[in-house]
């Protein structure tokens, strides 16, 4: 059986990539659920945000969940490597 990858290069590939991190540990439907929501927050609060706010509160609702999805997939990468070692 393949070790599961480092934690942090899986926080790494989810900084990068949202919901990707997620998807290389196996969690294909939770990461592209993250990346659907960060999608589809940005866009609402791009829509609903004053049009003097900065690209980062126009798009904050999207920056909310990618940032969720960022310690997810770290806890997620952490157990999964923990539980390798143990040999549960």
């Amino acid at each position: 059986m393949r070790a599961p990858p480092d934690p942090r290069h899986v926080l790494m590939v989810a900084a990068l990539l949202p919901g990707m991190g997620h998807v290389w540990t196996g969690r294909a439907a939770r990461g592209f659920g993250f990346a659907l929501f960060a999608i589809l927050g940005g866009w609402l609060t791009a829509k609903f945000a004053a049009p003097e706010a900065s690209f980062v509160g126009r798009h904050a609702g999207g920056f909310f969940v990618w940032a969720l999805s960022l310690t997810d997939a770290y806890r997620g990468a952490r157990l999964d490597r923990t539980r390798f070692e143990r040999g549960v």
